[in-house]
Formats: C-alpha cells, sequence, structure tokens
C-alpha cells in the first residue's frame, strides 16, 4: 500500500517559495497542515528543514539530503526519496512537505495530494509541477477566506487508478 501524501500551498501561478520562504502569511493554513500532519512521518529536502529551523513537534522528521555527512540530532536523514519513504512504512500516511525538487519526484509516487491553493501570485523561485488531471480526482474543496482578506481552497485529489 502507498501511504504516501504530499501537502503543499500553492499560489495560481504554480509558485510555492521565494528565497526558501512562504511568500504569503496564511496561519489558517498553517493550523491545517499542523492537524493533518501531526502523528505521523513528515519527509523535506534540507533546505526545507534549514528554512524551517526546527523539527516540529508531534512529527516524525525525514531529512533528505545527498550529504553523507549531514545529521540533525532528533530527525531520520535519507539520501534518496525513495529511501525516506522506507523509513516511514509503518505509518498510516506519510506526508511529503517540500521542497519543489522533491515534490516533483514525488508526484509519481504519492496516492493522494492535500493543495492548498491561494488565490494570490506572487514572486517565487519554487514551484510546484502542474497536476495532470489524467491521473488525479479532486474529491474535495473547500472554499474560504482568510482573517486579511485573502481567498484559499483545501482541494484534496487521489490518484486514479
Amino acid at each position: 500500500m502507498n501511504n504516501l501524501s504530499i501537502i503543499v500551498a500553492v499560489a495560481e501561478n504554480g509558485v510555492i517559495g521565494y528565497q526558501n520562504t512562504l511568500p504569503w502569511h496564511l496561519p489558517e493554513d498553517l493550523k491545517n497542515f499542523r492537524a493533518l500532519t501531526t502523528g505521523h512521518h513528515i519527509i523535506m529536502g534540507r533546505k526545507t528543514y534549514e528554512s524551517l529551523g526546527r523539527l516540529l513537534p508531534g512529527r516524525t522528521t525525514v531529512i533528505v539530503t545527498r550529504n553523507p555527512a549531514y545529521k540533525i540530532e532528533g530527525a531520520l536523514i535519507a539520501h534518496t526519496l525513495e529511501a525516506a519513504i522506507d523509513l516511514c512504512q509503518h505509518d498510516t500516511e506519510v506526508f511529503l512537505i517540500g521542497g519543489a525538487e522533491l515534490y516533483l519526484a514525488g508526484l509519481g509516487l504519492a496516492s493522494k495530494l492535500y493543495i492548498t491553493e491561494i488565490e494570490l501570485a506572487p514572486a517565487g523561485d519554487a514551484y510546484f509541477p502542474k497536476v495532470d488531471a489524467k491521473l488525479w480526482s479532486e474529491i474535495s474543496r473547500e472554499v474560504h477566506t482568510s482573517e486579511q482578506g485573502l481567498g484559499f481552497s483545501y482541494v484534496t485529489y487521489t490518484r486514479k487508478s
């Protein structure tokens, strides 16, 4: 059973990051992210980990890096996405949380996508790959407006069999 899910916030223009940060402030999405991922393994690239600057509480962190000497106390280290997934095999759902390079690799392996679509087109230097409608079915969509007036939607997809 494939238990890999991708979780990502994406702007209308495909942007997911700028200079290793999120180009928006959306506390509602961070709360949703925490609710979905707490109690599970989260897989991320080294740059994503370094942009967070800490381990996220209540989750098992798996960092993917090409550097064989890289170590972070309290985190699991893997050198490929596949090796990272193998470290999580006993979890019912494993979340890939970034960055762009891992999302590209993970899109072919994931069985579920949790995408927060943000009604904004900011400048960016990291992009999420286009979701191919032939491969994915949208199973839910919740439309929201943030306290700051920013429109966003939580959209969930499952892989077509």
